[in-house]
């Protein structure tokens, strides 16, 4: 089928095409306008702001700790409206049509989520599976696991090291890697509670900076389109900001993305506490162009904090409102559900807030900084087109900071940030360089070749409004989604590499299983069986 979509204003950074005009799809496929062609379908966008559909490079959606949260927090959700009871768990509050739904209602058609643990992998995928109108992936976390620890103590070769890696990623089907805590929770096991970059894991004798450095190394050798994601020390702490710099620096120049900024970018306050890094964090963010970063906002309401950094979900607990927690100490990495309350009125949220916005505005290049409230701990990702407001209009943050705590003006820069957020940036924030960080050269843009995955707004100088309900969007050509309601379900598709295995390393890595659990490398794969003939996978390039 040929559809035209017809006199919107298109906002495209990586076309270079900002202005009315058309865009002419064939199948699913965006492609250039044909000569004297007759469109089967026209869509009038007359009026319509036409962006390629939001990627979202870190919420979490899926998984064993999310599964947790909704049991430990019904209540959460108590309040939302119920989908259709012909949908598939369709009368579950927050189900996973909900999670599709709201994403695609945003605009949004990827959506990554930062935490697949391998040895759980397959009930993530089961779950990302049923998650609609949307295509999803995860990021295989390593850095905390036995074997590989075991393997930089006996100081086993580079190769060796990338081969294990590949492996990981490859039985997890990971569209990337994750560090958390790099060895954080291994030294949580012999009751160490502050860990930094260069403190030693007790029972291997490894720095988090090298079982970083190595990780580093492995995910270039192997060529994971999706640099490192790094989940830093001393996440929340005062001073906090000096860890993040520094692993700027022990990156030597290699690819590497801090998720959830934010949670970092604090100074230690000479009246106590903390205060704004975020000059500071951008400042270093300018000098080291082989950094990026997405912020983690906070907004403020109540949410549940989860992490697989149960060093520091551990020292939080007693801050969860209300006061009920898990903490499961499992084989590698552990984690934490803690509820949480930021609140308006308290000063230290508040800083929390006025510090997320500031990374945003301080931004030295806006390839390099991404939309996230690291879903839900700093909040819903259903708080992005507010966010946007925030960011796009410098009268409406200045009221919103005027009604704060006074800390969030005196320890923070925000206030006296004149720079305003053109929908040209919107685009590359959202879209342009979340694809790019990602290796999807398909998405994020509306150059021809670009998977159809495509956004209409109502122009509207009320932003929040305008993000929060899309007039139409389309997936892969197809129309899911109408004045902010979607038309049915529709399956997505779940993104993975498939790097080369080494047999070897897949032979010791099963043997170590064995012995450990009782079952090989098999008991903790993905295999296709698993979803019947649906066609769930698609498979990325590495990088060459």
């Amino acid at each position: 089928m040929l559809t035209r979509i017809a006199g919107g204003r298109l906002v495209d950074p990586v076309s270079r095409r900002e202005g009315i005009g058309d865009l002419w799809i064939a199948g699913d496929r965006i492609v250039a306008a044909p000569a004297n062609a007759v469109p089967d379908r026209e869509i009038d966008a007359a009026g319509c702001i036409v962006m390629a559909g939001a990627i979202d490079v870190h919420s979490h959606i899926a998984g064993g700790n999310v599964t947790l949260a909704r049991l430990l927090l019904p209540e959460l959700r108590a309040g939302e409206e119920a989908a259709a009871p012909d949908l598939p768990f369709g009368t579950a509050r927050w189900s996973t049509f909900e999670t599709g739904r709201l994403y695609a209602r945003m605009g949004y058609t990827t959506v990554i989520e930062p935490a697949l643990v391998p040895t759980a992998a397959l009930a993530t995928h089961l779950e990302l599976e049923d998650i609609p109108l949307i295509d999803r992936g995860g990021l295989a976390v390593v850095g905390n696991d036995d074997q590989l620890l075991s393997l930089l103590r006996g100081r086993e070769s580079p190769a060796a090291i990338r081969d294990y890696v590949a492996l990981t990623l490859a039985n997890a089907r990971g569209l990337g890697l994750k560090v958390i805590n790099a060895g954080g929770a291994a030294a949580f096991k012999e009751n160490v509670r502050r860990f930094g970059l260069d403190d030693t894991v007790p029972s291997y004798g490894l720095t988090s900076r090298a079982i970083l450095t190595a990780l580093l190394d492995a995910a270039e050798a192997i060529g994971v389109p999706h640099p490192l994601h790094v989940h830093a020390n001393n996440l929340g702490l005062p001073g906090a900001a000096d860890t993040l710099l520094e692993t700027f620096a022990a990156a030597e120049g290699r690819r590497i993305h801090l998720a959830h900024a934010q949670f970092y970018s604090y100074d230690r306050h000479e009246a106590g506490g903390f205060s704004s890094a975020a000059e500071r964090v951008s400042a270093a963010l300018a000098d080291h162009p082989n950094v990026t970063l997405d912020v983690g906002q906070v907004v403020f309401g109540q949410t549940c904090t989860i992490s697989l950094d149960i060093l520091r979900q551990y020292a939080g607990h007693k801050s969860g409102r209300p006061r009920k927690w898990i903490l499961v100490d499992g084989d590698a990495e552990g984690g934490g559900i803690v509820p949480y309350r930021y609140n308006r009125g308290n000063g230290v949220n508040a800083l929390q807030f006025a510090i997320g916005l500031e990374l945003f505005l301080r931004a030295p290049d806006p390839w390099r900084v991404l939309l996230t409230t690291d879903h839900p701990n700093g909040g819903p990702f259903t708080a992005y087109p507010r966010l946007i407001q925030l960011l796009m209009d410098k009268e409406e943050r200045d009221r919103v900071l005027a009604g704060l705590p006074a800390m969030a003006r005196e320890r923070s820069g925000l206030a006296s940030i004149e720079r305003e957020y053109t929908l040209r940036e919107v685009a590359i924030m959202t879209r342009a360089a979340p694809a790019r960080l990602l290796g999807l050269a398909d998405r994020g843009h509306l150059g021809p070749g670009a998977r159809a995955d495509i956004a209409l707004y109502e122009d509207q100088p009320d932003r929040a409004a305008m993000f929060a309900a899309a007039k139409l969007v389309l997936k892969d050509g197809e129309i899911i989604l109408r004045d902010g309601e979607p038309l049915g379900w529709r399956a997505g598709r779940t993104l993975t590499l498939q790097p080369p295995v080494d047999p070897a390393m897949a032979r010791r890595a099963d043997a170590y299983l064995a012995d450990r659990f009782g079952t090989g490398l098999a008991g903790f794969a993905v295999p296709q069986a698993a979803f019947a003939d649906r066609a769930v996978f698609e498979v990325e390039p590495c990088r060459t």
